[in-house]
């Protein structure tokens, strides 16, 4: 497998001029294409989404990915039977029509971390602990009060396992995931492929980790577009909430219609 290209060195994240050419649409999915949810496996998403997604695929020449911190394998069964392409486990993974193009390499450390997280959770009521193979979250939204000593492990664990892995923090979750790899370096990844080159760039997301997203996409050209107003943010637009997300593609999927200006809200 080929490693990531670096944010600062990947094809297409130099400026873009034009405001009025075709999108590329990416879009998050916890907390944007569905609700946040008490832990990992309770999402749901709305069953027409799917189809929308697809008939938009087509509206877009094909240039529509999902860029999440899911691994691939979940967001299939989660679509199917529908699939697009997708920038898994934010960006250590990158499928491109049906195969894998991009994928970094697991950290040796990692079956350690692993270890002391399960640990710690089998310690504490409401740890959760996600195992994604090449990354790790740990979650602790149904133990809010235990935030501070969640983090301070993670950041523990972080600084033994070194350079080669980030600790990537958002919304009551922390996660390792492998250095080179981010929302941002995969946007622009997938920017320098021929279904996306050319056109503006659109990212949708909720998070901190998705920040680095939006500053690439900004730098494209783009339209960066926030789900909820609950911080500060590098995104251009906002979205109250992924229900108004909801609607703004099943619309677009049934007119014929998506531009920039669908998710430029007053």
């Amino acid at each position: 497998m080929t490693t990531l290209i670096e944010l600062d060195t990947a094809p297409g994240s130099r400026k873009i001029a034009s405001a009025d050419r075709e999108i590329a649409l990416f879009l998050d999915f916890d907390g944007t294409l569905v609700e946040i949810a008490p832990s990992p496996e309770d999402v749901h998403l709305d069953r027409r989404v799917a189809p929308a997604l697809t008939v938009l695929r087509a509206q877009l020449g094909g240039a529509l990915a999902l860029v999440s911190g899911r691994p691939i394998g979940f967001l299939d069964d989660i679509l199917a039977p529908h699939r697009f392409d997708i920038a898994g486990l934010h960006g250590a993974q990158i499928r491109v029509d049906g195969e894998i193009r991009s994928q970094a390499e697991a950290h040796e450390g990692m079956r350690a971390a692993l270890r002391d997280l399960v640990r710690f959770a089998n310690s504490h009521v409401g740890i959760i602990v996600e195992d994604k193979r090449m990354s790790v979250a740990l979650h602790w939204r149904l133990a809010p009060t235990l935030e501070d000593e969640a983090q301070a492990l993670m950041r523990g664990i972080a600084a033994r396992m070194g350079p080669g892995m980030r600790l990537q923090e958002g919304k009551s979750v922390a996660e390792f995931v492998p250095a080179g790899a981010s929302k941002g370096s995969a946007i622009a990844w997938l920017m320098a492929t021929p279904a996306y080159a050319g056109r503006q760039p659109v990212f949708i997301g909720d998070d901190i980790t998705d920040e680095d997203g939006f500053k690439v996409v900004n730098a494209m050209g783009g339209v960066s577009v926030r789900i909820g107003a609950d911080r500060e943010s590098h995104a251009t637009c906002r979205l109250p909430s992924p229900t108004a997300l909801r609607h703004i593609l099943l619309e677009a999927a049934e007119s014929g219609h998506l531009s920039a200006a669908s998710f430029k809200q007053d």
